[in-house]
Protein backbone atom coordinates (compact mmCIF):
# COMPACT_ATOMS: atom_id res chain seq x y z
CA UNK A 1 0.00 0.00 0.00
CA UNK A 2 1.13 3.63 -1.00
CA UNK A 3 2.46 5.91 2.50
CA UNK A 4 -0.45 7.82 3.15
CA UNK A 5 2.15 10.44 4.41
CA UNK A 6 4.15 10.52 1.10
CA UNK A 7 0.87 10.77 -1.40
CA UNK A 8 -1.73 13.10 0.06
CA UNK A 9 -1.92 16.73 -0.80
CA UNK A 10 -0.62 17.93 2.38
CA UNK A 11 1.06 21.29 3.14
CA UNK A 12 2.66 22.34 6.53
CA UNK A 13 -0.69 24.46 8.02
CA UNK A 14 0.35 27.35 6.42
CA UNK A 15 -0.07 28.63 2.87
CA UNK A 16 -1.00 30.04 5.52
CA UNK A 17 -2.07 33.88 5.86
CA UNK A 18 -1.01 34.95 9.19
CA UNK A 19 1.65 37.56 9.64
CA UNK A 20 0.83 38.04 13.27
CA UNK A 21 -0.70 41.34 12.43
CA UNK A 22 -4.49 39.39 11.73
CA UNK A 23 -5.83 42.25 10.05
CA UNK A 24 -4.33 44.51 12.84
CA UNK A 25 -7.15 43.17 14.57
CA UNK A 26 -5.98 44.64 17.69
CA UNK A 27 -4.79 47.74 16.59
CA UNK A 28 -7.46 49.73 14.22
CA UNK A 29 -10.92 49.13 15.14
CA UNK A 30 -13.69 50.67 13.76
CA UNK A 31 -16.77 52.26 15.90
CA UNK A 32 -17.98 48.61 15.65
CA UNK A 33 -16.05 45.58 16.28
CA UNK A 34 -15.10 43.35 13.18
CA UNK A 35 -13.85 39.83 13.45
CA UNK A 36 -10.38 39.22 12.92
CA UNK A 37 -9.78 38.52 8.57
CA UNK A 38 -7.94 35.38 7.58
CA UNK A 39 -6.97 37.16 4.52
CA UNK A 40 -3.61 39.22 5.05
CA UNK A 41 -3.58 39.27 1.05
CA UNK A 42 -7.06 41.36 0.64
CA UNK A 43 -7.52 45.67 1.58
CA UNK A 44 -5.49 46.81 4.31
CA UNK A 45 -8.44 47.31 7.33
CA UNK A 46 -7.58 50.81 7.78
CA UNK A 47 -10.61 52.39 9.00
CA UNK A 48 -11.44 55.86 7.40
CA UNK A 49 -14.12 58.40 7.79
CA UNK A 50 -12.60 61.31 5.33
CA UNK A 51 -9.26 63.00 6.57
CA UNK A 52 -9.53 60.85 10.20
CA UNK A 53 -8.93 57.28 11.27
CA UNK A 54 -10.55 56.15 14.69
CA UNK A 55 -8.17 54.01 16.69
CA UNK A 56 -9.02 51.91 19.41
CA UNK A 57 -5.75 53.16 21.46
CA UNK A 58 -7.54 56.58 21.88
CA UNK A 59 -10.74 55.14 22.80
CA UNK A 60 -13.26 57.65 21.59
CA UNK A 61 -11.31 59.62 20.40
CA UNK A 62 -9.75 60.24 16.02
CA UNK A 63 -6.23 61.10 14.71
CA UNK A 64 -6.07 62.68 11.88
CA UNK A 65 -2.38 63.21 10.05
CA UNK A 66 -2.27 66.83 11.37
CA UNK A 67 -2.63 65.67 15.29
CA UNK A 68 -0.14 62.50 14.47
CA UNK A 69 2.11 65.31 13.02
CA UNK A 70 1.47 68.19 15.87
CA UNK A 71 2.78 65.59 18.17
CA UNK A 72 6.44 66.00 17.10
CA UNK A 73 5.70 69.39 15.40
CA UNK A 74 7.99 71.30 17.75
CA UNK A 75 10.52 68.44 17.71
CA UNK A 76 13.93 69.44 15.96
CA UNK A 77 16.82 66.74 15.73
CA UNK A 78 20.37 66.65 16.31
CA UNK A 79 23.00 65.96 14.26
CA UNK A 80 25.28 64.74 16.71
CA UNK A 81 22.94 62.68 19.31
CA UNK A 82 19.94 62.49 17.33
CA UNK A 83 18.02 63.59 20.55
CA UNK A 84 14.85 65.73 21.28
CA UNK A 85 16.56 69.23 20.87
CA UNK A 86 14.42 71.45 23.71
CA UNK A 87 16.82 73.32 25.26
CA UNK A 88 14.32 76.64 25.24
CA UNK A 89 11.78 74.85 26.42
CA UNK A 90 11.32 74.38 30.33
CA UNK A 91 11.48 71.33 32.56
CA UNK A 92 7.94 70.85 32.53
CA UNK A 93 7.52 70.92 29.21
CA UNK A 94 10.47 68.68 28.18
CA UNK A 95 8.60 65.84 30.46
CA UNK A 96 5.94 66.31 29.15
CA UNK A 97 7.16 66.15 25.38
CA UNK A 98 9.04 63.26 26.44
CA UNK A 99 5.92 61.50 27.95
CA UNK A 100 3.59 62.30 24.41
CA UNK A 101 6.30 61.24 22.54
CA UNK A 102 6.74 57.67 24.29
CA UNK A 103 3.17 56.99 25.49
CA UNK A 104 1.86 53.26 24.89
CA UNK A 105 -1.30 53.06 24.31
CA UNK A 106 -3.77 50.11 25.40
CA UNK A 107 -3.24 47.97 22.97
CA UNK A 108 0.81 48.98 22.91
CA UNK A 109 1.81 50.93 20.26
CA UNK A 110 3.82 53.83 20.26
CA UNK A 111 3.42 57.10 18.33
CA UNK A 112 5.35 54.82 15.65
CA UNK A 113 3.26 52.02 15.66
CA UNK A 114 -0.11 54.19 14.80
CA UNK A 115 1.98 56.61 12.03
CA UNK A 116 3.37 53.13 10.21
CA UNK A 117 0.08 51.60 10.56
CA UNK A 118 -2.07 54.79 8.86
CA UNK A 119 1.14 54.57 6.47
CA UNK A 120 2.22 58.07 7.22
CA UNK A 121 5.80 57.50 5.85
CA UNK A 122 7.48 61.04 6.32
CA UNK A 123 6.20 60.94 10.03
CA UNK A 124 7.60 57.59 10.84
CA UNK A 125 10.67 58.81 9.27
CA UNK A 126 11.17 61.87 11.47
CA UNK A 127 10.07 59.77 14.87
CA UNK A 128 12.32 57.13 13.44
CA UNK A 129 15.38 60.04 14.07
CA UNK A 130 14.09 60.89 17.06
CA UNK A 131 13.61 57.70 19.28
CA UNK A 132 16.54 55.99 20.63
CA UNK A 133 16.74 52.24 19.58
CA UNK A 134 15.59 50.98 22.46
CA UNK A 135 11.93 52.86 22.02
CA UNK A 136 12.39 51.64 18.09
CA UNK A 137 12.10 48.35 19.21
CA UNK A 138 9.11 48.26 21.40
CA UNK A 139 6.87 45.51 20.64
CA UNK A 140 2.48 46.14 20.98
CA UNK A 141 0.73 43.73 22.02
CA UNK A 142 0.82 41.43 19.29
CA UNK A 143 4.49 41.48 20.04
CA UNK A 144 4.78 44.01 16.19
CA UNK A 145 7.94 45.88 16.39
CA UNK A 146 7.64 49.01 14.20
CA UNK A 147 9.73 46.81 11.54
CA UNK A 148 7.16 43.91 11.38
CA UNK A 149 4.61 46.35 10.66
CA UNK A 150 6.58 48.66 8.42
CA UNK A 151 7.31 45.35 6.76
CA UNK A 152 3.94 43.90 5.80
CA UNK A 153 2.43 47.33 4.66
CA UNK A 154 5.96 47.11 2.42
CA UNK A 155 6.87 50.47 3.37
CA UNK A 156 10.57 50.53 1.96
CA UNK A 157 11.80 53.88 3.38
CA UNK A 158 10.57 53.10 6.81
CA UNK A 159 12.29 49.96 6.56
CA UNK A 160 15.23 51.09 5.37
CA UNK A 161 15.15 54.50 8.19
CA UNK A 162 14.54 51.74 10.80
CA UNK A 163 17.65 49.37 9.94
CA UNK A 164 19.96 52.48 9.72
CA UNK A 165 19.31 52.72 13.40
CA UNK A 166 19.98 49.41 13.73
CA UNK A 167 17.07 47.95 15.66
CA UNK A 168 16.51 44.44 16.47
CA UNK A 169 15.79 42.17 13.28
CA UNK A 170 15.49 38.95 15.67
CA UNK A 171 12.56 39.89 17.38
CA UNK A 172 9.24 37.88 16.85
CA UNK A 173 5.37 38.80 16.59
CA UNK A 174 3.07 36.41 18.79
CA UNK A 175 3.51 33.37 15.91
CA UNK A 176 6.90 33.35 16.05
CA UNK A 177 7.69 35.76 12.91
CA UNK A 178 10.62 37.75 12.56
CA UNK A 179 9.96 41.05 10.13
CA UNK A 180 12.06 38.91 7.54
CA UNK A 181 9.63 36.26 8.08
CA UNK A 182 6.76 38.61 7.23
CA UNK A 183 8.33 39.67 4.51
CA UNK A 184 9.32 36.23 2.67
CA UNK A 185 5.74 34.81 3.54
CA UNK A 186 4.14 38.22 1.57
CA UNK A 187 6.72 39.09 -0.96
CA UNK A 188 8.32 42.56 -0.13
CA UNK A 189 11.24 41.87 -1.68
CA UNK A 190 12.31 45.25 -1.46
CA UNK A 191 11.59 45.10 2.09
CA UNK A 192 13.87 42.21 2.55
CA UNK A 193 16.65 43.37 0.44
CA UNK A 194 17.13 46.52 3.17
CA UNK A 195 17.12 44.02 5.97
CA UNK A 196 19.43 41.89 4.52
CA UNK A 197 22.11 43.99 2.51
CA UNK A 198 24.21 45.31 5.36
CA UNK A 199 23.68 42.34 7.78
CA UNK A 200 27.08 40.72 8.75
CA UNK A 201 26.35 37.05 7.99
CA UNK A 202 26.90 36.48 11.77
CA UNK A 203 24.05 38.25 12.50
CA UNK A 204 21.80 37.31 10.01
CA UNK A 205 22.07 33.87 9.91
CA UNK A 206 20.20 33.31 13.04
CA UNK A 207 17.48 34.99 11.38
CA UNK A 208 17.66 32.44 8.39
CA UNK A 209 17.70 29.58 11.09
CA UNK A 210 14.71 30.90 13.03
CA UNK A 211 11.47 28.56 13.06
CA UNK A 212 8.11 30.41 13.87
CA UNK A 213 5.94 28.48 15.81
CA UNK A 214 4.61 26.55 13.49
CA UNK A 215 7.89 25.66 12.35
CA UNK A 216 8.64 27.60 9.47
CA UNK A 217 11.75 29.01 8.51
CA UNK A 218 12.25 32.16 6.27
CA UNK A 219 13.39 29.84 3.10
CA UNK A 220 10.44 27.89 3.76
CA UNK A 221 7.75 31.03 3.89
CA UNK A 222 9.41 31.89 0.81
CA UNK A 223 9.12 28.86 -0.94
CA UNK A 224 5.45 27.60 0.22
CA UNK A 225 4.43 31.15 -1.17
CA UNK A 226 6.85 30.76 -4.87
CA UNK A 227 8.42 33.91 -4.26
CA UNK A 228 11.29 32.92 -6.06
CA UNK A 229 13.27 36.36 -6.14
CA UNK A 230 12.99 36.14 -2.25
CA UNK A 231 14.06 32.40 -2.49
CA UNK A 232 17.46 34.11 -4.61
CA UNK A 233 18.00 36.60 -2.23
CA UNK A 234 18.01 34.26 1.03
CA UNK A 235 20.52 31.79 -1.03
CA UNK A 236 22.75 34.51 -1.86
CA UNK A 237 22.71 35.40 2.14
CA UNK A 238 23.56 32.04 3.06
CA UNK A 239 20.33 30.26 3.84
CA UNK A 240 20.79 26.94 4.69
CA UNK A 241 19.14 24.79 1.47
CA UNK A 242 18.33 21.61 3.28
CA UNK A 243 16.84 22.92 6.85
CA UNK A 244 13.98 21.36 8.06
CA UNK A 245 10.93 22.77 9.05
CA UNK A 246 9.87 21.49 12.85
CA UNK A 247 6.40 19.18 12.16
CA UNK A 248 7.54 16.78 9.58
CA UNK A 249 11.05 17.41 8.39
CA UNK A 250 10.14 18.88 5.17
CA UNK A 251 13.02 21.14 3.24
CA UNK A 252 12.23 23.66 1.20
CA UNK A 253 12.71 21.31 -1.84
CA UNK A 254 9.64 19.05 -0.26
CA UNK A 255 7.21 22.17 0.10
CA UNK A 256 8.28 23.13 -3.58
CA UNK A 257 7.70 19.59 -4.72
CA UNK A 258 4.41 19.45 -3.20
CA UNK A 259 3.20 22.39 -4.81
CA UNK A 260 4.41 21.14 -8.29
CA UNK A 261 6.47 24.27 -8.88
CA UNK A 262 8.94 23.36 -10.99
CA UNK A 263 10.41 26.84 -10.88
CA UNK A 264 11.48 26.82 -7.49
CA UNK A 265 12.25 23.06 -7.52
CA UNK A 266 15.30 23.81 -10.14
CA UNK A 267 16.06 26.90 -8.54
CA UNK A 268 16.82 24.75 -4.94
CA UNK A 269 18.73 21.67 -7.14
CA UNK A 270 20.76 24.36 -9.14
CA UNK A 271 22.16 25.64 -5.75
CA UNK A 272 22.59 22.42 -4.57
CA UNK A 273 19.64 21.07 -2.49
CA UNK A 274 20.40 17.72 -1.02
CA UNK A 275 18.20 15.98 -3.57
CA UNK A 276 17.91 12.91 -1.77
CA UNK A 277 16.80 15.00 1.92
CA UNK A 278 14.41 12.88 4.02
CA UNK A 279 11.79 13.96 6.16
CA UNK A 280 11.09 12.29 9.46
CA UNK A 281 9.42 9.51 7.85
CA UNK A 282 12.10 8.75 5.90
CA UNK A 283 10.10 10.28 2.56
CA UNK A 284 12.50 12.08 0.03
CA UNK A 285 11.43 14.32 -2.80
CA UNK A 286 11.60 11.92 -5.33
CA UNK A 287 8.83 9.82 -2.90
CA UNK A 288 6.70 13.05 -2.72
CA UNK A 289 6.92 13.53 -6.64
CA UNK A 290 5.99 10.24 -7.81
CA UNK A 291 3.13 9.82 -4.69
CA UNK A 292 1.92 13.22 -6.57
CA UNK A 293 2.03 11.56 -9.97
CA UNK A 294 3.97 14.37 -11.27
CA UNK A 295 6.12 13.09 -13.73
CA UNK A 296 7.63 16.44 -14.90
CA UNK A 297 9.32 16.89 -11.43
CA UNK A 298 10.10 12.98 -10.55
CA UNK A 299 11.99 13.51 -13.74
CA UNK A 300 13.89 16.53 -13.04
CA UNK A 301 14.79 14.95 -9.36
CA UNK A 302 15.99 12.01 -11.42
CA UNK A 303 18.14 13.70 -13.91
CA UNK A 304 19.88 15.58 -10.79
CA UNK A 305 21.05 12.01 -9.20
CA UNK A 306 17.86 11.32 -7.17
CA UNK A 307 18.66 8.20 -5.23
CA UNK A 308 15.24 5.48 -7.11
CA UNK A 309 15.79 3.00 -4.10
CA UNK A 310 15.62 4.75 -1.15
CA UNK A 311 12.95 3.92 1.28
CA UNK A 312 11.06 5.35 3.66
CA UNK A 313 9.99 4.58 7.37
CA UNK A 314 7.04 2.08 5.67
CA UNK A 315 9.82 0.44 3.40
CA UNK A 316 8.91 1.82 0.26
CA UNK A 317 10.90 2.97 -2.58
CA UNK A 318 9.63 6.00 -4.75
CA UNK A 319 8.78 3.16 -7.70
CA UNK A 320 6.78 1.50 -4.99
CA UNK A 321 4.11 4.76 -5.23
CA UNK A 322 4.06 5.03 -8.96
CA UNK A 323 0.80 3.37 -8.96
CA UNK A 324 0.73 2.35 -12.55
CA UNK A 325 1.64 5.75 -14.17
CA UNK A 326 4.04 4.93 -17.51
CA UNK A 327 5.58 8.10 -17.92
CA UNK A 328 6.99 7.78 -14.01
CA UNK A 329 7.50 3.78 -14.31
CA UNK A 330 10.15 4.67 -17.02
CA UNK A 331 11.92 6.43 -15.01
CA UNK A 332 12.74 3.84 -13.24
CA UNK A 333 15.60 0.99 -14.97
CA UNK A 334 14.87 -2.74 -14.91
CA UNK A 335 17.99 -4.17 -16.34
CA UNK A 336 19.01 -5.73 -12.78
CA UNK A 337 15.53 -7.65 -12.72
CA UNK A 338 16.34 -11.40 -13.73
CA UNK A 339 14.75 -14.80 -13.95
CA UNK A 340 17.39 -17.46 -14.51
CA UNK A 341 19.65 -15.34 -15.10
CA UNK A 342 17.86 -13.55 -17.60
CA UNK A 343 17.41 -9.67 -18.17
CA UNK A 344 13.64 -8.91 -18.33
CA UNK A 345 15.13 -5.70 -20.62
CA UNK A 346 13.40 -6.30 -23.77
CA UNK A 347 11.19 -9.04 -22.74
CA UNK A 348 7.76 -8.84 -24.17
CA UNK A 349 4.81 -10.40 -22.03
Amino acid sequence: MASHDCTKEHLPEDNRTDSGIESYRSIVKSEEPRGPSNDLSGPRDKFSGGEEWLDSAYGSSSLTVESLSDIVGGCTISSSNQQVQSSELSEQEQEQEENLLTTITEDGDTILHLAIIHEISPLAKELIQIFPTEVLDIQNNLYQSPLHLATYLNLREVVQSLMEKQVSIELQDQDGNTALHVACQHGQLECATEMTKDVSPSKLAPILETQNWRGLGCLHLAALNRQHEIMKLLIKNGADLNIQEGTSGKTPLHLAVELHDITSVKLLLGSRANVDAAMFNGCTPLHLAVGRQDATIATILCQNGADKMLRNMEDETALDLADGNDDILALFPFDDIQISGRSLVGVKF
